[in-house]
């Protein structure tokens, strides 16, 4: 499965987080397109072994994956197993009124709770750890994804149970990690 795998996961640049992410379909602010630049830059000086770019389907994903193409020029896939957690209905809404709304999913809800018409986190674990069975099919490619996907990625691959810890594994906006040897890495 990994132990040979080689695979690069890019966090799409900034999009407008007064909104809900999840599912939604904003794009990238100008920030986050910069993010994406200096991203593409790092990746044409020092990644050569990239074959195919994937991407999750959501437009912030598909901008991200857009402009790093115009540098490497390779095939670009959209894979739904890439989406971040499904947010139900609170997907793209207004922070501050899906907080009004729903306040009992602010901070974060149980790992076990649902999103209204959306999944829980543990439900975002268990369909990243289906994906990893299959990850050969994407070796030497680019996955643009989201700090989710890569988050829980970090939690399966080092065995650490799953938490709505955004920030412990330093996924920024636009950042770049490598699984190699059945291990990730970040590397920008």
């Amino acid at each position: 499965m990994l132990d040979s795998t080689i695979i690069y996961l890019m966090r799409h640049g900034l999009d407008d987080e007064t909104f809900v992410g999840g599912w939604s379909n904003g794009g990238l602010i100008k920030e986050g397109k910069e993010q994406v630049e200096c991203a593409t830059k790092f990746i044409s000086q020092n990644i050569n072994d990239i074959s195919t770019i994937y991407h999750s389907g959501l437009n912030r994903a598909i901008e991200t994956a857009d402009i790093v193409n115009e540098v490497v020029d390779l095939p670009i896939i959209s894979l739904d197993d890439l989406k971040e957690l499904n947010k139900g209905r609170l997907n793209g809404m207004e922070v501050n009124v899906a907080k009004n709304m729903y306040p009992n999913f602010f901070p974060n809800p149980s790992i076990y709770e649902k999103y209204p018409d959306g999944e829980s986190l543990q439900d975002l674990h268990d369909r990243v750890k289906s994906f990893l069975k299959n990850s050969d099919e994407y070796d030497k490619s680019l996955l643009v994804t989201h700090r989710g996907v890569i988050n829980m990625i970090y939690f399966i691959l080092n065995d650490i149970e799953i938490n709505y810890d955004k920030k412990q594994f330093d996924v920024g906006h636009g950042s770049i990690h490598k699984i190699e040897l059945g291990k990730i890495n970040k590397i920008f």
